[in-house]
């Protein structure tokens, strides 16, 4: 944490701005594919699925109350087997690159899915020029796992996928208890 921001855990009345920097980003930025973008409502969807399965989900507030960037943990793929790995998400508004920012919500949503039980974090960067984001994340000790040449059309241009990853808590060093999978605290235990 700096003197010059907080973390804390998002809320809904935090959607208008996550909205707005996320909106900017697919207008701008590779960091998403996505080409058109969603309005409040789709990321009220979005924000209340992860809530409701207890991914962490966080921001960034200067003094002023002003959300300067977001992060949240996301299931990779549905299929249980990934059920301990997940995959983050961190985007910055524009005046908060480079201020530590970044630093701050990654480091503090690798502790948020260690505590919770997680096993591997998965970082999917929107292209090899993005060296904001590789920088960030190798700082992170997030490994470089693999470049998927020319996978996003975007801006008239094909763009790279970079894929990074590291281990949170004990890895791949043990086998967790399948009944304390932290992403569905609500689901009844034949699901989990």
């Amino acid at each position: 944490m700096s003197g010059a921001y907080i973390l804390r855990p998002a809320e809904r009345d935090d959607l208008p701005s996550i909205t707005a920097i996320y909106v900017e980003e697919v207008r701008t930025g590779t960091a998403t594919y996505e080409l058109t973008p969603p309005d409040e409502a789709e990321m009220a969807r979005r924000f209340d699925e992860l809530q409701a399965k207890h991914f962490p989900y966080l921001v960034a507030e200067d003094h002023d109350g002003a959300i300067l960037g977001y992060a949240y943990a996301g299931p990779f793929r549905a299929r249980p087997a990934y059920n301990w790995f997940v995959e983050n998400s961190i985007y910055l508004a524009p005046q908060a690159r480079g201020r530590g920012v970044g630093t701050a919500l990654l480091t503090r949503l690798v502790e948020e899915c260690e505590r919770l039980g997680f096993r591997q974090m998965l970082a999917v960067i929107g292209g090899s020029d993005n060296h904001g984001s590789i920088r960030l994340h190798t700082r992170l000790g997030f490994q470089m796992i693999g470049t998927m040449p020319a996978t996003g059309l975007k801006f008239g241009r094909w763009i790279d996928t970079v894929l990074m990853q590291r281990p949170l808590g004990e890895g791949a060093g043990t086998i967790p208890d399948k009944s304390a999978y932290p992403g569905d605290f609500a689901a009844p235990p034949a699901q989990r």
